[in-house]
């Protein structure tokens, strides 16, 4: 059987992250997230900070759609690689990254329109976590230790941000139900409770 992926969307302030490091100590698996930008630095030769500044991060630019058929069939030595923006380049070469790692082992990954790059696999789990804004807000008060008001002006920001990206890069809906195989609310379930959902799911599915 293929190694199994665990995918996690999540709002921001919904404790995805959360929910993701209790899944990797219950499943003894690998948690990814900013890791990627490393792997992904390394196997593409593009310097790691240019990930940073690129990390999920929308695009307006038409010439996507255009470029991904040639260099789907070349790779990087393809002309029109070559000559994309800059922005697109970071998003193939963690497009590639993902895949590669799930070739390699079992794992969960956390945002980067994960669950689009493993459309393919068999063995994937894509998850979105979503809670109550007034949850989300406390959550974000005690982590970051921010005003409420910082709070809500960070979810908008962010959850405008991840939506967009989701929604240029992948042929999907952010947020929709319809985008993942499980949707769980954190506010209801606590971390734990989302943790032991996606167990069963596992269970069901017979993954792992």
């Amino acid at each position: 059987m293929e190694n199994f992926v665990i995918t996690i969307g999540r709002e921001f302030g919904s404790g995805g992250m959360d929910t993701g490091r209790l899944l990797s100590e219950k499943l003894g698996v690998n948690l990814y997230d900013k890791e990627l930008l490393k792997l992904a630095a390394k196997e593409s030769g593009l310097c790691e900070e240019i990930f940073q500044n690129h990390d999920e991060k929308p695009t307006s630019s038409f010439l996507y759609s255009l470029v991904m058929d040639t260099y789907s069939v070349n790779g990087y030595s393809a002309s029109s690689y070559l000559d994309m923006p800059l922005n697109h380049k970071v998003f193939l070469a963690q497009f590639d990254a993902i895949k590669n790692l799930a070739k390699r082992e079992s794992c969960i990954i956390v945002g980067r329109c994960a669950d689009y790059a493993l459309a393919d696999h068999k063995n994937c789990l894509s998850v979105f976590i979503h809670a109550d804004k007034e949850f989300r807000i406390r959550h974000l008060m005690e982590q970051y230790e921010w005003t409420a008001d910082k709070a809500k002006d960070m979810i908008n920001k962010t959850d405008k941000k991840r939506a967009s990206y989701y929604n240029y890069y992948s042929n999907k809906k952010w947020a929709d139900s319809r985008s993942y195989h499980l949707c769980l609310d954190s506010s209801q379930l606590g971390f734990e409770g989302c943790v032991e959902m996606i167990l069963k799911y596992m269970e069901l599915k017979k993954m792992g």
